[in-house]
């Protein structure tokens, strides 16, 4: 006959719960964070072990072809990729103020209009938007988009930011209290002109930090003009990158191209979180 064993025997160390150990939690999560950083470690050494830095940076990191692509790099590419991105910025803007007030109209069609747009573009890859526009001569025989070039790309990305803008616009006219409006409208301002001089201002600085970051996802989205054949004067940074790396059959120039962007975009993203952080104290 086998001894059963009685239930302090069974109980861990210290009157510990049968089935549990004497770990705290505390202790629990200083082991798990242990363990994290070992096995970071460990990922580190078994890279910096297997990757050939001599060879990565003859590839990536050829100081001279560095050199040769810096005048061009902020002459050329980097002017066109913030003209591309501040003029569909712009019109982005302007056209998602529009569509935005059109979703929030009380005449039904001009809702349907503005919502079927919102939902097309937002449903569209980028990039078919852009082949859309170069193929656009082809189905409106003799009709070019003004501005040539940089009027092909602006277009592209006013399409683009335009939806989401529209919705981050409504969300912000949204956000203006009735009281505004009501307040206004008892002065006996129109609607239209209390629209125009309280409610939008308001709404505009509220959406800010969000719009900024839209703007950030404009320039990256700018990279697509090159499905647009641009070349010569009219090149933004990823085109130009690509052609240098041709050129001289290495990738530096891509990294080079890749550093300018974050230069530019890290920031823009830093601002846009400062923005946002000021703008909760102030609620």
């Amino acid at each position: 006959m086998t001894e059963q064993s009685t239930p302090a025997e069974s109980a861990g160390p210290a009157g510990t719960p049968p089935g549990r150990t004497g770990l705290s939690p505390r202790k629990k999560q200083q082991i798990s964070r242990i363990v994290q950083y070992v096995a970071l470690v460990a990922v580190v050494v078994f890279l910096a072990l297997r990757i050939e830095w001599g060879q990565l940076a003859e590839n990536f990191a050829k100081p001279e072809v560095a050199a040769e692509t810096l005048p061009d790099l902020f002459t050329v590419a980097l002017k066109n990729t913030i003209i591309y991105s501040v003029g569909g910025f712009f019109f982005a803007f302007l056209l998602g103020l529009l569509f935005a007030l059109m979703r929030m109209s009380s005449v039904r069609p001009y809702r349907w209009i503005a919502i079927a747009y919102i939902e097309i573009f937002r449903g569209l890859p980028a990039l078919l938007i852009f082949l859309l526009i170069l193929f656009l001569p082809l189905a409106l025989p003799g009709f070019e988009v003004p501005g040539g070039t940089y009027g092909q790309g602006i277009l592209g990305l006013t399409i683009v930011g335009s939806a989401y803008m529209a919705e981050t616009l409504r969300a912000g006219l949204q956000a203006v209290p009735k009281g505004q409006m009501e307040a206004a409208r008892s002065l006996g301002m129109s609607h239209a002109r209390a629209m125009t001089t309280i409610v939008i201002p308001q709404a505009v600085r509220i959406v800010i930090p969000p719009t900024t970051n839209q703007f950030v996802s404009l320039l990256k989205d700018s990279s697509l003009v090159l499905f647009l054949g641009v070349s010569g004067d009219y090149v933004e940074l990823t085109k130009f990158g690509n052609d240098m790396a041709s050129t001289f059959a290495n990738a530096t120039p891509i990294l080079v191209v890749g550093v300018t962007y974050l230069l530019v975009t890290i920031p823009l993203g830093y601002l846009a979180s400062r923005l946002e952080k000021r703008q909760a104290r102030g609620r």
